[in-house]
């Protein structure tokens, strides 16, 4: 039987690589994105608030994504976040460095 899951911490630039994939296909506003990357770790990634939006701001504020508000499916405004056209390049150099930072993990993992 699999060992019970239990939450891992997020690194900074991890959750900026999340939040860039996660809004490849399209919006969402800051409940959805913490949900859809819970959802896709199968629940071992938790996505605390105080680390999402200063994340969303950072984000923000170099270009990758883009706020605007919108009426959200239980009727509030809320701040829906869309990845700009530097940002779903950006997502594309993520990836190659993650592939790169697995690989490196693996290699120094392995046993002697």
């Amino acid at each position: 039987m699999p060992a019970e899951k239990q939450p891992v911490d997020i690194l900074q630039g991890t959750l900026n690589m999340m939040i860039l994939q996660v809004l490849l296909p399209g919006a969402a506003n800051g409940y959805e994105i913490a949900k859809l990357i819970e959802r896709r770790s199968d629940e071992l990634l938790q996505v605390e608030h105080g680390s999402l939006y200063p994340a969303l701001r950072r984000l923000e504020a170099r270009g990758l994504i883009k706020a605007g508000s919108r009426i959200s499916p239980t009727n509030r405004r809320a701040r829906y976040y869309t990845l700009t056209v530097t940002g779903k390049k950006q997502v594309v150099v993520e990836h190659s460095r993650w592939r790169a930072l697995v690989q490196a993990i693996t290699r120094v993992m392995k046993p002697a």
